[in-house]
């Protein structure tokens, strides 16, 4: 029997991503755990235009209970449905920006009850786990497969789905650090519905609660540069401990891999986050040469060449030495 995180599905075009949606008259959209900008952001624009169609919609994600701050105001928001009242039985669920089943949480579940299931993602290592998957993994963000299919489909882009599609496209191009042909005029487009893209940008990376600066000052005091790490192209590190993260959410914690990672000795940069007793959840950012997520695949995790995360069991010492002999 093919397990829940193996590949085991048909790759379909936007076309028959298509054919599948407009086929559904129930559909839950799934994004992943610890929701960034891109899964829900794609999550809910695609809501949006299964509900103005007509069918009957969900989106959800298994945790954490609330959404974070920075993303409250997105247009969408009362298609979210709490995990529990999630239905189990549905003519197609859709997953979006999932790499693996897993990503899913407890929600990962609700895949055996749909008839048909749809993985839409940009992860090179995607497991390919729906029983149809559109994985575009050049595309910048999931967000821009979805830009994709909504053309395909006659979804004209207003104001709510630009708003949704803007901020995935944002902050997983690092306020468009990292881009391809194409990006900015997409950007353009998105903006040309009147959306406010300096607000949204602001809200999604440049707004943290006070707590953020000692959290931040106490994560930083442990950054190490491991000049030799990486064959010679340098490894800097740090590590979130929970005494140092209390209060704050996942989205302010996860924010410190973006200025672990300005280090100029090192290629790669990696933050350890403490979320129990010898777990470590890890963010691994390169800047041209290494390809972390051949990295995290091999320890578990996945994601893109420049961005990716895995889990770590073990002490300091443990971690470090497990991503050091990964990396070579």
């Amino acid at each position: 029997m093919t397990g829940p995180d193996e590949a085991h599905g048909t790759d379909v075009d936007v076309h028959g991503a298509v054919d599948l949606l407009n086929a559904a008259r129930t559909v839950t959209v799934l994004c992943h755990v610890q929701p960034d900008a891109d899964t829900l952001g794609s999550g809910l624009a695609l809501a949006l235009a299964l509900e103005r169609r007509g069918v009957s919609v969900q989106v959800a994600f298994a945790a954490p209970h609330d959404v974070p701050a920075s993303m409250r105001t997105l247009p969408g928001i009362h298609l979210l449905t709490a995990p529990k009242d999630v239905r189990r039985d549905v003519d197609l669920l859709v997953a979006v920006d999932c790499g693996t089943a897993g990503r899913l949480g407890a929600l990962r579940d609700r895949l055996d009850g749909a008839a048909h299931t749809l993985v839409v993602d940009h992860h090179r290592s995607n497991t390919r786990f729906g029983t149809h998957n559109l994985i575009d993994d050049a595309a910048e963000a999931t967000a821009v497969v979805l830009v994709d299919v909504f053309d395909a489909w006659d979804v004209e882009l207003d104001g709510d789905l630009a708003h949704c599609l803007f901020a995935g496209l944002v902050t997983d191009t690092g306020s468009f650090r990292w881009v391809r042909p194409g990006t900015h005029r997409l950007a353009a487009r998105l903006l040309d519905t009147g959306i406010d893209g300096g607000a949204i940008t602001r809200a999604l990376l440049d707004t943290h609660p006070f707590g953020w600066l000692p959290m931040l000052s106490a994560v930083l005091g442990t950054a190490t540069l491991v000049p030799d790490a990486a064959a010679g192209h340098g490894l800097v590190y740090a590590l979130v401990r929970r005494d140092d993260s209390v209060g704050l959410g996942a989205e302010e914690i996860e924010s410190v891999v973006d200025i672990v990672r300005t280090t100029a000795e090192a290629e790669v940069a990696a933050v350890f986050k403490e979320v129990g007793v010898g777990v470590w959840t890890v963010s691994l950012r390169s800047k041209r040469t290494v390809d972390v997520s051949r990295v995290a695949t091999a320890l578990g995790g996945g994601g893109h060449r420049f961005a990716s995360g895995y889990t770590a069991h073990g002490d300091r010492d443990e971690i470090v030495a497990q991503l050091r002999a990964e990396l070579g």
